[in-house]
């Protein structure tokens, strides 16, 4: 831990003194330079294994700007354009009326495509191919372009697709080919059998809050858009089934440390050991508000960039140049060019709150 930084190791011990961490891992880049990696507590409690410095974990919806990271380096390569419609890279898209709905609004969550109308199998989303099928023929849950809705899980499909169509490989090929290993991050969207044994073990932890009434009815309501948005498949996706970890569900099934999540971010806004994945005019451009307002599916306001999420004031990672994004339970990865830092902190502790998490608010407030 480089000097300067040592409130954040306080703050990291306090969450488990006092803020009942299980197993947790953080990560700060400066400038290209890993200036904190610190790991602790139990990666499964029941067994109690340890949690170690290579304890992988999934990290839900903190994967999402993994893909984006793979449809802006195609960008930036000249091999896509998000102006152009989908249907250009991928012909079957243009069903039910979606013919001219752009790369772009795939990316920013205003393609009106965050339901399926009957689930598909769960078998179904993990061999990819029917599942991006049943995408391409439904129709949008409301005029593609004139509202933003948070994409939960169809997201990765969509947008893995057109990586799939443009590149000739699934996304999380391309992202280990492309990012992954030129960085050498131990961050995967599909993860080899041979490492499961290093997943920590998921634990739903008790949250004390009562959300307002509108948004309990439609957290709780099976019809409502929002319930539905998080549940894609017939059984819903459960990441602690390591069938779930082999398979690429790119809007959710990312797995990896923190330190690996923090060096992603890194190489977003500068070199790390020479690598650099965007350059400055391709990250401006895909860190662009694309929508603001309130999410039609999440009910709260959200400023969508294109694959990136930007905080909104009251975020603990708020900042005017920030860009990343947290996943289901409080892991959180982002970058801030304006300061040159990178931050992943993620947890086996999961807590689903509409609120801050307390534990990566204590982290980030850290920061020197």
């Amino acid at each position: 831990m480089a000097p300067g930084y040592e409130p954040v190791r306080d703050a990291f011990l306090a969450n488990f003194a006092t803020r009942a961490e299980i197993g947790a891992a953080v990560s700060v880049y400066r400038h290209g330079r890993e200036m904190v990696r610190l790991w602790g507590g139990l990666a499964d409690p029941d067994a109690g294994r340890p949690w170690r410095e290579d304890t992988l974990q999934p990290v839900y919806s903190a994967t999402k700007s993994a893909p984006a990271a793979c449809a802006h380096l195609l960008v930036q390569r000249g091999q896509l354009d998000l102006a152009a419609p989908v249907a250009e890279y991928w012909p079957e898209f243009a069903a039910a009326g979606k013919r001219g709905v752009p790369v772009r609004w795939l990316l920013s969550h205003q393609a009106g495509l965050p339901v399926l109308d009957r689930p598909v199998p769960l078998a179904d989303a993990l061999a990819w191919a029917p599942v991006v099928a049943a995408l391409a023929a439904q129709a949008p849950a409301w005029e593609p372009g004139t509202a933003h809705g948070y994409h939960a899980l169809t997201y990765g499909w969509l947008v893995g697709e057109v990586v799939r169509r443009v590149s000739g490989r699934t996304v999380g090929t391309y992202f280990a080919d492309e990012i992954g290993k030129p960085l050498g991050l131990d961050f995967w969207i599909g993860l080899p059998e041979t490492e499961h044994h290093r997943v920590g073990r998921l634990v739903q932890q008790p949250v004390s809050e009562t959300p307002p009434a509108e948004l309990l009815t439609a957290y709780t309501d099976p019809a409502s858009l929002t319930v539905r948005s998080m549940i894609a498949t017939d059984p819903p996706l459960d990441l602690a089934d390591p069938r779930t970890w082999t398979a690429e569900i790119p809007a959710v099934n990312g797995i990896c440390t923190a330190a690996a999540l923090a060096r992603f971010y890194a190489a977003l806004i500068g070199e790390v050991d020479g690598v650099r994945i965007l350059d400055p005019a391709s990250l401006a451009a895909a860190t662009r508000e694309q929508a603001s307002g309130i999410d039609r599916v999440l009910l709260t306001p959200t400023r969508p960039a294109l694959g990136f999420g930007l905080p909104v004031p009251g975020q603990p990672w708020w900042s005017p140049t920030a860009f990343g994004f947290p996943g289901h339970g409080g892991s959180l990865g982002y970058a801030d060019p304006a300061t040159g830092t990178a931050f992943a902190y993620v947890t086996n502790g999961l807590r689903v709150s509409l609120s801050a998490d307390p534990r990566v608010t204590a982290l980030v407030e850290s920061l020197p």
